[in-house]
């Protein structure tokens, strides 16, 4: 096969892979049943527009917060996998770094769909509200057990036009100061103190990618979160991605 017939075959798949997916967002945002709230979409874009993060508690519908804390706590521990860093042929787990286990989000279970379906509506609302351009997205369970850690870093580094917006939710219900476990949101590089979450049951947390450096405080007891990244659109003929 020549390079031209290979390179228009790269280039037919990646345009079915964009229409595929425009097409199950769609469907998401049309029919889900996730209780979605304009309300709220608007004031996390103007978080975003104003200050590059934004902090919004009590945030996530309670019957999506209900319905996802009782999947994740039902998922059999086998199914979790130990976190790493990196993607594709440049995962590696590292446990100086993070310590945390995930289970990906594919939406397979009801509770699944309703989330992929809320999250398509906020992907949806900051496109038309914020011109981000955001493309795919991708989300996973996290389970930190009592000590584990994720340490300083970033989600996207500059210049790499891969994940632009990273949002967190949280699932803890009854969740003290005293119990640890805060997610910490540098404003920049230089910043030492940063803002502080407590991982409060449906807080929602959403950040620019490359603005923030971030870190997961060890926790005393079990802390159960989603963590999610949108997309832009960086597929060429040579290679697809986001990834089918």
């Amino acid at each position: 096969m020549d390079n031209d017939s290979l390179d228009s075959r790269r280039y037919i798949h990646f345009l079915r892979h964009t229409v595929l997916y425009a097409l199950q967002t769609k469907d998401l945002v049309s029919n889900g049943d996730f209780g979605h709230d304009d309300t709220l979409f608007g004031l996390i874009a103007d978080d975003i527009y104003q200050q590059g993060y934004s902090i919004r508690h009590n945030a996530l519908p309670d019957s999506l917060v209900q319905a996802l804390t009782i999947q994740q706590q039902a998922i059999p521990s086998i199914k979790f996998k130990e976190a790493g860093i990196g993607r594709d042929n440049l995962y590696a787990k590292n446990e100086f770094v993070r310590t945390d286990e995930i289970c990906w989000i594919t939406g397979e279970t009801e509770a699944g769909r309703s989330w992929l379906s809320w999250s398509a509506a906020l992907q949806v609302f900051l496109n038309r509200r914020l011109f981000l351009g955001l493309f795919s997205f991708e989300s996973h369970f996290a389970h930190y057990g009592p000590g584990n850690y994720y340490k300083r870093h970033v989600d996207a580094f500059k210049g790499e036009a891969n994940r632009v917006l990273s949002i967190v939710v949280y699932l803890n219900s009854g969740w003290a100061l005293h119990d640890g476990g805060e997610l910490v949101l540098y404003k920049s590089d230089t910043d030492k103190e940063g803002v502080k979450v407590t991982p409060l049951q449906g807080t929602i947390v959403a950040f620019l990618s490359e603005e923030f450096p971030h870190e997961v405080l060890p926790a005393k007891r079990d802390r159960y979160s989603i963590a999610g990244w949108f997309r832009v659109n960086t597929s060429n003929k040579d290679k697809v991605d986001p990834p089918v």
